[in-house]
């Protein structure tokens, strides 16, 4: 049995899926149910007995213990955060609350269940802590990518709690011996993406027919990592990961956000032409950049595939392909949740 946090989320909801597509290995998946945590996306799986789901907090000390007594996992796999830059600007409160207090009180009853643990199990318990690049801060156009020997330079209220979150569970590691790994991953695209982030948002946005909107000049880079190659290297990372450690995870994938919108509409244009016959990319408008936008992020990911040998296996071209044709044919879900609530997040955000 593993227990996973933020299993109704983006990249948690991915990995519960893949995971028990693979393993018959059990899952507990603890999720506060944020507007990001949707259960529609863990359908599938309503009916597996290999899935269970406990709606909690992992602040939640009186809850994390119950759930850690009853099921006895070897492993915990932390996905649970608030995420979105743009959230954080606007209120940085609940990232504070979640990303670094949350953190402490997950890590502090794990370290009591830990202690617990006969020899054996104790040595083979791991605590895997999935993060992000924006850790690192910004590099220049030149500047080599980041490696897991990178300074961590937070420069949004959302990075600099990951970043308070990754230096607890190291310090944890060090201090009391809990047997953690950390993740560092690059901006992941894929199915079942909330729509507030950049990939989804351009492809229902377009599909719509309303303005596409892009931050600044659009020049921006990011690595892109597929969703399902991310999956694939935490799995890696939790066999072979040596306790301690922290492994960078990045899908070899620099683009601009202007290049990715472009890629975006293109492929939208072959897929479902609009009636006017015009392409897509006419629905591009550039919006007024938020403050402190990094310029760009690029990952190291060589010592997960010197020491654990793990690649991505999607090329962002393929990547992105499934993804357009993922959301062409899933609008049930998406009607799901862009609710009200969604819409006037992104008035907020982008204008009306």
């Amino acid at each position: 049995m593993i227990l996973v946090t933020g299993g109704a989320g983006f990249i948690g909801a991915n990995f519960v899926l893949d995971w028990l597509s693979i393993y018959e290995e059990p899952i507990v998946n603890l999720d506060k149910l944020t507007y990001a945590g949707n259960l529609d996306t863990l359908a599938d799986i309503r009916n597996d007995a290999r899935h269970v789901f406990m709606h909690g907090d992992i602040a939640d000390r009186e809850t994390v213990a119950a759930l850690l007594e009853k099921y006895q996992p070897r492993a915990i796999i932390n996905f649970a955060a608030e995420t979105h830059v743009d959230r954080s600007i606007h209120g940085p409160e609940v990232f504070i609350k979640t990303n670094i207090v949350g953190i402490f009180n997950l890590l502090e009853s794990t370290l009591s269940y830990w202690k617990a643990l006969p020899p054996e199990r104790q040595a083979a318990f791991r605590f895997l802590h999935v993060s992000t690049d924006e850790v690192y801060g910004t590099l220049s156009p030149t500047a080599e990518p980041f490696t897991e020997a990178s300074p961590y330079e937070p420069n949004s209220p959302y990075a600099a709690s990951k970043a308070s979150s990754d230096h607890l569970v190291r310090a944890w590691h060090c201090t009391y011996g809990l047997p953690t790994l950390i993740t560092n991953c690059s901006n992941n695209y894929g199915p079942y993406h909330f729509p507030e982030k950049l990939i989804p948002l351009t492809i229902l946005n377009a599909l719509a027919e309303k303005p596409i909107p892009i931050y600044g000049d659009g020049k921006q880079v990011r690595d892109w990592l597929f969703v399902k190659d991310h999956c694939a290297a935490i799995r890696r990372v939790l066999e072979g990961g040596k306790a301690g450690e922290g492994y960078n995870v990045g899908g070899w994938n620099e683009k601009t956000n202007l290049d990715v919108v472009n890629i975006i509409c293109k492929l939208l244009d072959e897929a479902r032409p609009r009636p006017n016959g015009d392409s897509y990319s006419r629905l591009i408008e550039f919006v007024s950049d938020r403050p402190g936008h990094d310029r760009r992020y690029a990952i190291d990911a060589g010592k997960l595939e010197r020491e654990l040998g793990w690649r991505p296996a999607e090329s962002f071209e393929t990547g992105i392909k499934k993804t357009v044709e993922w959301y062409l044919s899933h609008q049930g879900w998406v009607d799901n949740v862009t609710s009200g609530a969604y819409h006037e997040w992104v008035s907020q955000h982008y204008g009306s």
